[in-house]
């Protein structure tokens, strides 16, 4: 956690953020990160209106050097990266044999090796996958977590927050649209949907640009001087309750989170970031395919305002919402929005209307249609 006067961990609120670093990060003296530096709601503001530094150093990395890993990555996964280049980033899910969200990983190459950072408590997973799949192919996947850390400077003064630590180039996500149902061949063309621009760092890590802002990459071992350095230019730190807020605004998915073991990626508007849908055979494509041919997934993501007279208690991963006396869907992640109130993500099904009276536990809930 970065250690700044105020610094509030996770563990110490972990009902309202239900976030914790996996087992075997905290064995290998993998950090706690701050879920906020005593007002949340200021560093939510600071975070929209300007930029912030926020800790994730609780998610995972997964280093996979040698000269064959982009191709390989390419056969496993559900995105285009038989091309990657170093100083490209991108996005990648991997799917059960039914086309279910099992794991999902952002990607930036340097020329050496591609790094994937996972949601905490995945990098096992994913790492046993990537194992089992080598074969003779000359890869070597491992388990980086101990020695590497995400950081992310978040808002719209990222970039320029990033350039004090010498990233350069740093443009803009850029995101090839999702064809419509029954799409012609060559709709997609043959590069990653989403490419993020990486930048090495005048440290020798690297900076990602990425859809809240910039992720860093960066030896634990020299964490602290970076973040010296970010705060000595004037950049404010920021909790993880901030970014989540952000996050959930901008109805950005969390596999863990908006997700169960039946979720298919456009359930979640995982398609245009992580998923090429021309690119060949992966595990679950099939399943991909044919919902994307009939253009009806059966479950979509939401915005739920919740009423938060009387509450004082967020709802929980997991909660049912509930039409009627019907279950038709569950709550994701929840926040205390500095603009919007209680609000939160959920995954309901497809035919709920977005007028609907929904319950949300004791909550009254409603769909936001924008």
């Amino acid at each position: 956690m970065i250690d700044i006067a105020g610094a509030v961990a996770v563990e110490a609120v972990d009902e309202q953020t239900r976030d914790r670093p996996e087992p075997e990060h905290a064995a290998a003296g993998v950090r706690s990160v701050a879920a906020h530096y005593g007002d949340p709601m200021r560093e939510q503001r600071q975070l929209a209106t300007g930029v912030g530094l926020v800790d994730r150093s609780h998610r995972g990395v997964v280093a996979v050097p040698g000269e064959e890993r982009a191709g390989w990555l390419h056969t496993l996964t559900t995105q285009h990266l038989s091309d990657l280049a170093a100083g490209q980033g991108s996005e990648l899910l991997v799917l059960s044999p039914h086309g279910h969200i099992e794991q999902h990983a952002m990607v930036a190459e340097d020329g050496t090796t591609t790094w994937l950072d996972t949601e905490p408590g995945d990098t096992g997973g994913l790492l046993t996958y990537l194992e089992k799949m080598r074969f003779f192919t000359r890869v070597d996947p491992r388990d980086a977590t101990a020695d590497w850390a995400v950081l992310s400077l978040v808002g719209p003064e990222a970039v320029a927050a990033a350039g004090t630590l010498g990233a350069t180039g740093l443009a803009d996500p850029d995101v090839v649209a999702v064809p419509g149902p029954k799409f012609t061949a060559g709709s997609v063309p043959p590069r990653p949907t989403t490419r993020y621009a990486v930048s090495p760092l005048t440290g020798g890590d690297w900076a990602r640009r990425a859809g809240l802002g910039v992720d860093l990459l960066v030896p634990r071992a020299s964490m602290e001087q970076v973040v010296g350095e970010l705060t000595g230019a004037g950049v404010p730190v920021a909790g993880l309750w901030a970014y989540e807020a952000l996050r959930v605004a901008a109805r950005r998915a969390r596999v863990g989170f908006e997700t169960d073991h039946r979720t298919l990626p456009a359930e979640v508007e995982l398609l245009a970031p992580a998923v090429h849908l021309e690119k060949g055979c992966y595990r679950g494509q099939e399943t991909v395919a044919r919902v994307h041919n009939l253009g009806r997934p059966p479950r979509r993501l939401v915005l739920l305002h919740l009423d938060g007279v009387g509450s004082d208690q967020l709802p929980a991963v997991g909660t049912p919402v509930v039409l009627d006396g019907r279950t038709v869907g569950f709550v994701g992640t929840a926040v205390r929005h500095f603009e919007l109130g209680q609000v939160a993500l959920a995954v309901v099904k497809r035919s709920v209307a977005d007028d609907a009276r929904l319950l949300v536990g004791e909550q009254a809930a409603a769909i936001d249609p924008d």
